[in-house]
């Protein structure tokens, strides 16, 4: 159950949101939403694929795990990544627009909802959204650079995958993770980048991908496969831990 209201510092003066991370706030899972203006900071943690949706149309995931509902960087502390991809750092806030008048003209201006109804939203304990006289918080700036990552990654996204599917760069690539002799992981209808294809480009595509930043988009993606060794070895500890 939700109830999104439009963030304002009269009502919600004296709100409060606990931050941090567990399976009460969504974070057990083995796959997450990510998006290219994360792809930096992201691929330096986490195997970095792509998949389709009902629609057939591509995104980005992050692997966080390779059982379902598992988070291998999720423990008893916290989240143990050095970044936190930024669906999982907003907290109990989206994006929305709304019609506002500028300088006499009607634009569509972004603005931050929060959910009443989430578990971290009190008045109570945790962070403050504003200050005493009325400014944003650090917190809450902290909040709206998160969810500005989040609309100018959804922006981005559809023609970074159209820009890919063009060059022909797409290729399944469906993983096979092998934690021990007895013990292999599946990881079915993921896709990423052919890196023959990559290193081959030339003339205009290439200069247009450049230009766009999608190639160093592309890079950063292959540039974070190795992170799945990492995954094995949290996996290992893990079972370690459990056995």
């Amino acid at each position: 159950m939700t109830n999104m209201a439009l963030l304002n510092n009269v009502e919600h003066h004296d709100l409060k949101v606990i931050a941090g991370h567990g399976p009460e706030y969504g974070d057990s899972i083995n796959l997450t939403t990510i998006f290219p203006t994360e792809f930096a900071e992201a691929q330096r943690d986490y195997p970095i694929l792509f998949r389709k949706d009902e629609n057939g149309q591509y995104g980005a995931v992050a692997l966080l795990g390779l059982d379902k509902g598992e988070n291998l960087f999720l423990t008893n502390e916290g989240w143990q990544g050095r970044y936190i991809p930024a669906i999982h750092q907003r907290g109990p806030f989206v994006i929305g627009r709304q019609n506002q008048v500028i300088d006499g003209e009607t634009r569509q201006e972004p603005v931050i909802f929060v959910d009443l109804e989430d578990s971290r939203v009190n008045r109570s304990e945790g962070h403050p959204l504003f200050l005493r006289h009325g400014g944003n918080s650090p917190y809450l700036q902290h909040v709206s650079h998160v969810l500005r990552i989040i609309n100018k990654g959804a922006e981005v996204a559809r023609p970074m995958f159209a820009a890919f599917e063009a060059a022909d760069l797409i290729e399944p690539a469906s993983l096979e993770i092998r934690i021990d002799e007895h013990t292999v992981y599946q990881v079915p209808d993921m896709y990423s980048i052919n890196e023959q294809k990559l290193a081959a480009l030339d003339g205009q595509v290439l200069e247009s991908l450049h230009k766009s930043g999608f190639l160093r988009a592309a890079y950063l993606v292959l540039a974070s496969l190795p992170n799945v060794r990492r995954l094995i070895a949290l996996k290992n500890a893990k079972r370690a831990e459990n056995a």
